[in-house]
């Protein structure tokens, strides 16, 4: 099974069913064959996200628990590198939440993704490869 990275917004859309991507992101997650990888910040920006409804953040973390995502930890060593990438695309911004997917594909060598940002297209590894977008 191959890796793919997964962003907060096809999280969101999920579990939000008033969520314009709602659908496609449950379309997707029916057919979809990769393992989905994500950081501990995406996992805030969810829950944060969420928090229209205790229900929804729940049903979230309750999905999680269950394996439908691989949560993997940032290094200390890595927040360097998180840093140097915010500072490069301060003019898009990136957050904290793209720099940690960014940083995931680098050591794991994950090259797609699924999100709804466009802003990955402008996003380089430290490689200079894009990571591709899924999604849309």
């Amino acid at each position: 099974m191959k890796n793919i990275l997964i962003d907060a917004g096809p999280i969101i859309a999920l579990f939000d069913k008033r969520d314009k991507y709602h659908k496609k992101a449950v379309d997707y997650l029916r057919t979809n064959t990769n393992r989905l990888v994500t950081s501990w910040p995406v996992i805030t920006e969810v829950s944060h996200m969420l928090d229209f409804s205790v229900e929804a953040q729940i049903d979230f973390l309750k999905w999680c628990e269950r394996g439908g995502l691989r949560i993997v930890d940032i290094e200390p060593l890595e927040l360097h590198r998180i840093i140097e990438l915010t500072q490069i695309y301060s003019n898009v911004p990136m957050d904290l939440a793209d720099s940690s997917l960014v940083v995931l594909a680098e050591r794991l060598d994950i090259k797609k993704i699924v999100t709804i940002d466009s802003d990955y297209y402008i996003y380089r590894t430290g490689r200079k490869e894009t990571i591709t977008n899924v999604f849309l």
